[in-house]
């Protein structure tokens, strides 16, 4: 599970920085440094032929009760009703500087691509009572998060961003993709 990331804005940033800085432009507030569920955050979308950021919050209501849904399995996505249209036609990428996970003793851990600022996450959103909301995909840790946590999310590299948003076909079958290895952060 991805229940918290980070979104760092210092100068070694800039993918970041120019992604917060075009959906400040539109006149939309992003929070930056930790974030968490229902803060509104920076995504990517398709629109038209190319690439967007938008300003969305993070989490989709739940039907019954309280709370949000923040992640999605990706290995049963495409079967479920709640996002199967989504995995097909509305997918995003969550631009982070790293996600957090806890171990059994509660232990934070923020976990980083290698030799890469910014870690992009796979996402779907949908609309609810006309607001957009996003979630994250989640797929089986490899070994380099399964000794902290049984889940991880779904990384889309920087060069596949445009295929993920737009190509159907690979969309689905890049939520199968043999996740790449991930280091813990030390500051």
């Amino acid at each position: 599970m991805c229940g918290r990331y980070t979104l760092f804005t210092d100068e070694e940033y800039q993918d970041i920085r120019k992604i917060i800085r075009a959906v400040q432009e539109k006149g939309h507030e992003v929070k930056t440094g930790e974030i968490y569920p229902t803060n509104p955050a920076p995504i990517l979308v398709w629109e038209g032929k190319e690439t967007v950021p938008q300003a969305v919050k993070w989490g989709w209501p739940k039907f019954q009760g309280s709370g949000v849904l923040i992640n999605a399995r990706a290995e049963t996505a495409e079967e479920k009703n709640l996002f199967r249209k989504s995995v097909y036609t509305r997918r995003c990428v969550v631009p982070t500087t790293g996600f957090y996970e806890w171990d059994q003793e509660k232990a934070k851990y923020r976990f980083i691509l290698p030799h890469a600022n910014t870690l992009y996450l796979a996402g779907l959103y949908n609309e609810f009572q006309g607001e957009r909301r996003f979630l994250i995909l989640t797929t089986e840790a490899n070994a380099s998060v399964s000794f902290i946590h049984s889940r991880m999310p779904v990384i889309i590299f920087r060069e596949m961003i445009d295929t993920w948003l737009e190509d159907t076909e690979k969309a689905v079958h890049m939520l199968h993709w043999q996740q790449p290895e991930l280091h813990i952060a030390t500051q």
